[in-house]
């Protein structure tokens, strides 16, 4: 009997994975996502997909408002999850690490580490997660190139020209990627960023400051704070600023 049920909690489990889509180019509008709110937190499913590279791909946001009682702590046991902080200021307790990170800092958990995020600030506190799983896992590569990352956006240097700046976040191999590459463009001035492009990495471009559009396989897309662009591995793109103000976007692939 218990061999029964474990294979049919596994055929369950495989069918729920095969039957995720594989990830579209485009953009995703903050505005247009469904919110579900209770007392203190507000949460928004953002994305549910494949990669190229992952068998599992999920983006979510959560806001907790100021009393919002932490959630207990957990563990991923299989997936490596992504966290950027919207708005707001977070005490994150990862693994054996503490932190207290503001807007724009970033979490990098590898699998099986223990979490717990708490808002400390005097508003509320929102975040992406985006969580995702591969073919193959390897602790290893994950533990030699770093483990954890706790970043705070304060404490990075930025880099400046007379049209456009930036930070560097990390550009490492993680548990599930051979490479995971993170960075944030600022663009002074109306147009692009640079020439159109390919790579075979996957690309998420989140916008955080202004307005900017995305040109991908010849069809044109526009964003906003909290909108993202995706760049399917493969496809043709540039992006660039819409108007003359500045416009500012995390950008991160992996493969």
């Amino acid at each position: 009997m218990k061999v029964i049920l474990f294979i049919l909690f596994f055929a369950i489990i495989h069918t729920g994975i095969a039957q995720l889509k594989p990830i579209e180019s485009g953009v995703i509008h903050w505005d247009s996502l469904p919110v579900k709110k209770d007392s203190l937190r507000e949460s928004r499913k953002i994305a549910n997909y494949t990669t190229n590279e992952f068998e599992y791909f999920k983006i979510h946001a959560t806001t907790q408002l100021k009393g919002a009682v932490p959630r207990p702590a957990h563990t991923q046991k299989d997936i490596e999850e992504l966290i950027i902080i919207k708005t707001g200021t977070m005490k994150c307790s990862i693994g054996n690490k503490t932190a207290v990170l503001g807007t724009g800092s970033v979490l990098l958990i590898p699998p099986g580490e223990t979490q717990v995020f708490e808002n400390v600030g005097d508003g509320p506190l929102t975040y992406y997660v985006f969580q995702f799983r591969s073919k193959k896992i390897d602790m290893e590569r994950s533990r030699t190139a770093g483990g954890i990352i706790l970043l705070n956006a304060d404490s990075l240097p930025t880099t400046k020209t007379a049209t456009k700046g930036g930070k560097k976040y990390f550009d490492r191999p993680t548990a599930m990627c051979q490479n995971f590459e993170m960075h944030i463009t600022s663009l002074y001035a109306k147009g692009p960023s640079h020439a159109a492009h390919t790579h075979v990495d996957t690309e998420i471009c989140l916008i955080i400051e202004g307005n900017a559009y995305m040109t991908i396989d010849g069809k044109d897309y526009t964003a906003s704070a909290g909108d993202m662009f995706i760049a399917n591995s493969g496809s043709l793109h540039s992006i660039g600023n819409t108007d003359d103000k500045p416009c500012s976007y995390f950008a991160f692939k992996w493969r």
